[in-house]
């Protein structure tokens, strides 16, 4: 048996289903060594993160801080800047796979957008765009194939089996090229922070992947503030008076909250607001989950509630994230959990100023310290599958080329695309999408979430939301809660956590939308730890103290 066939037979396993825990198994019969088979850094010679060198950037009018609100522009820039001085390819073909939140765009020969990007980078990007509802399920498939494309981007929360085993065994090491110093000949990779790098973590202690930078505010609720503002809503009203709120602004065709089965009711954000941990809180040689808890159990029953009064989206349970966005934006839906720094933009595009849109503050419940939910710092991390140095090369420069930052050339045009064609200005200079640049853009033809700069808040001819925006950072920015499991690798979440949080997320599913019972939950809970809940939290214990 050669060793490639071993491992795509491997991998295949890793797409039917029940397999999926099968597959490190296979993984360990194709390896040559138990060091090859690694994947946790503990006990391992940690590689220096990449060295942090920002990039001059347009001074903001709404000041950053050190807790993590971001820079604020109300402005566009008057000025550009050219952040790369060359192509990063001589029109080398590249097959890329992401993940989309989109509609399925038009090949490059038909979108002015994709072929500008192209000419840009020099290269011709082959795209592989797959919706977030099949996310698990291609991937799956690709991995098993035999033919990986050169970069693969793993992201949008989504867990995939084995990953860190797939990609040490497939993807290229990039630690020569990245670490300390090394990421200097990438200055705009260079200037993504480093938090960003150790929320994406090593794989035994090198690194493996680009992280895509997001701010701390991981999950939102956007709501339609004017709708609320009807309803009686008030920031940091009770949980008992937002209760009444979202029932108050339900009716039988409108529904005060939304939200896609990637997001399971918002589960997680109302969690944070009775305060159970982010996911993983370690302390004192212990592992506390949020499942576990008792603020869990009051999440649960209080959203069991919400449902009980109809103020859900009825098919809130089947409905993904692309469709929850139409409803969304047509009024249908008064609110939205969505991944915040992804979604405001096209929110405010997608709203056509309809209503006043806004971020919910959290509501306050008695005896609870309220949390926000914190980024793990990335959205998702980009791979590179193995290949000679110097094609790793032109794939890192083409990434670093999607790094520009805010205020470059290429910035703007992978943000807006081509002036004229994808976006006019209004009077104050800010880039306003065209028809066709509603359709033709980054959301669906997904170059950002192969490669992306440090975002900034910026909402193009839309000052006062950028505003609004900005000060509702500065409050949530002290119930930051980090989710302590961040960067870290557990061998047991390596190999079973797709089916450990499959497990967690069809019980949580089945309890709000009224399946299950709540009394349910105890067991569920258990049969997560005895299957492998347990065993991860003593793993992330120990590797949370070798590498702190």
């Amino acid at each position: 048996m050669s060793s490639s066939f071993s491992r795509r037979t491997l991998l295949r396993s890793i797409a039917v289903g029940g397999a999926a825990i099968a597959a490190p198994a296979g993984l360990t019969a194709c390896s040559t060594s138990s060091k090859d088979r690694q994947v946790s850094n503990a006990g391992t010679k940690l590689a220096p993160w990449p060295a942090y060198v920002a990039a001059p950037v347009p001074a903001p009018e709404l000041a950053p801080s050190s807790s993590g609100v971001q820079a604020g522009y109300t402005r566009y820039p008057d000025k550009l800047v050219k952040a790369v001085a060359d192509k990063p390819g001589k029109g080398e073909k590249i097959k890329v796979i992401t993940i989309t939140y989109g509609t399925p765009p038009k090949p490059a020969s038909q979108n002015k957008y994709w072929a500008a990007m192209n000419e840009a980078l020099g290269v011709e990007i082959e795209f592989t765009v797959v919706p977030d509802a099949d996310f698990d399920a291609k991937m799956a498939t690709v991995i098993a194939g035999g033919d990986l494309p050169d970069i693969i981007n793993v992201g949008g929360g989504h867990v995939l089996p084995s990953k860190e085993q797939f990609v040490r065994a497939r993807c290229a090491d990039l630690t020569d090229f990245l670490s300390g110093d090394a990421i200097k000949e990438y200055p705009n990779l260079a200037n993504i922070p480093t938090y960003s790098w150790q929320g994406l973590g090593r794989i035994a202690g090198r690194l493996y992947g680009v992280p895509i930078e997001r701010p701390k505010p991981n999950e939102a609720i956007f709501i339609n503030r004017t709708a609320f503002d009807a309803a009686g809503y008030k920031p940091g009203m009770s949980a008992e008076d937002f209760a009444a709120v979202v029932k108050e602004a339900s009716t039988s065709k409108k529904f005060a909250l939304g939200s896609s089965m990637s997001t399971i009711y918002g589960h997680k954000t109302h969690a944070m607001w009775h305060g159970a941990p982010n996911d993983w809180e370690i302390k004192d040689g212990k592992a506390v989950d949020m499942w576990g808890t008792e603020e869990f159990k009051a999440t649960l029953e209080y959203l069991v509630a919400r449902n009980n009064d109809k103020v859900f989206y009825p098919d809130a349970s089947s409905t993904s994230t692309v469709d929850i966005k139409t409803l969304f934006y047509n009024g249908t839906l008064l609110s939205m959990a969505d991944g915040f720094a992804g979604s405001l933009l096209p929110a405010q595009q997608g709203i056509k100023g309809a209503y006043e849109l806004d971020v919910l503050t959290p509501y306050t419940v008695s005896g609870a310290t309220t949390h926000y939910q914190q980024n793990t710092g990335y959205f998702g991390g980009t791979y590179l599958k193995k290949a000679s140095k110097d094609r790793i090369k032109l794939l890192l420069r083409v990434l670093d080329w999607l790094a520009s930052p805010f205020g470059s050339e290429e910035y703007q045009l992978m943000h807006f695309g081509v002036e004229g064609t994808h976006f006019t200005r209004d009077a104050t200079g800010s880039p306003i999408l065209t028809s066709l640049g509603l359709v033709e853009n980054k959301i669906n033809v997904p170059f950002a979430y192969l490669c992306d700069a440090p975002t900034v808040l910026f909402v193009p001819g839309d000052a006062e939301l950028t505003k609004r925006v900005h000060a509702w950072e500065q409050k949530v920015m002290p119930m930051m809660k980090p989710n302590d499991s961040a960067g870290l690798v557990s061998e047991t979440l390596s190999k079973h956590n797709a089916t450990l949080n499959q497990l967690l997320k069809d019980g949580t599913t089945a309890i709000i939308s009224g399946r299950s019972k709540l009394s349910d939950w105890d067991s569920i809970y258990k049969k997560w730890r005895n299957q492998g809940g347990a065993k991860a939290s003593d793993e992330l214990v120990k590797e949370f103290e070798s590498t702190h």
